[in-house]
């Protein structure tokens, strides 16, 4: 049974979150604060957490930072915070996807399937996937024609090196949120920060090359005042 730690000091929010995550055949634990969170994920290392950022003794950021010192679980921070910076803080700190509060179950039900997907896949990660009619390789660097792709399609397709920089970047977080700085300073070296337009110019130009609508993607999608995501 795939374990969910819920920390949130609102004793409603807890509720309903128990209800019905067991409901959906989950195991539940809770904790109220980020001390009790920690204790609780060293005890029993949850399958995923999903965290509010504003708790009584610390931030949800510390917290984050906390758990990344010693696991990879997936966290899905969950926050009345809906300034662009607190979602940016949040995951440079660690975090793997941003909910806002009020928000639906069925949205949260599907950002944690998704979260859970994309563990199970860095388990058994494969350098390959599938961009609209491409088969993308990290390993070998080549971007291939599939074999039903339209005839129109190229046959290969070229990226230069900051361009499968980038790729390899979003990739590699597959069904993550990766934000402007996380993407700028992995590619580009940790001097860089604020450089958007960067970032900008290279999702353009991989969507032109991968995408069959590059004006409306569907894989290489950027979600304004957060960050980028591949979309399997």
């Amino acid at each position: 049974m795939i374990r969910v730690l819920v920390v949130d000091d609102e004793p409603q929010l807890l509720r309903a979150m128990r209800i019905n995550l067991s409901a959906r055949g989950y195991e539940v634990a809770v904790a109220v604060d980020g001390a009790s969170a920690l204790e609780a994920a060293a005890k029993h290392v949850p399958d995923v957490v999903v965290l509010d950022l504003g708790l009584p003794d610390m931030d949800g950021t510390d917290v984050i930072g906390g758990l990344r010192g010693w696991t990879k679980v997936p966290i899905l921070v969950l926050s009345g915070r809906a300034d662009s910076a607190d979602k940016v803080d949040a995951l440079d700190a660690g975090a793997d996807d941003y909910v806002t509060k009020p928000f639906s179950m069925d949205e949260l039900m599907a950002r944690l399937r998704a979260l859970l997907r994309r563990s199970d896949a860095e388990n058994t990660a494969e350098p390959v996937v599938t961009i609209g009619h491409y088969t993308v390789d990290l390993a070998a660097r080549t971007v291939r024609r599939m074999p039903d792709a339209p005839e129109q399609v190229p046959e290969q397709v070229h990226l230069t090196k900051t361009e499968w920089a980038v790729l390899e970047v979003l990739v590699r977080n597959q069904g993550r949120l990766v934000s402007g700085r996380q993407l700028l300073q992995q590619v580009w070296g940790p001097a860089y920060h604020t450089e958007t337009n960067y970032l900008r110019f290279y999702l353009a130009k991989l969507r032109q090359k991968l995408e069959p609508e590059p004006s409306r993607p569907r894989q290489l999608l950027t979600e304004p005042g957060m960050g980028y995501r591949f979309q399997p």
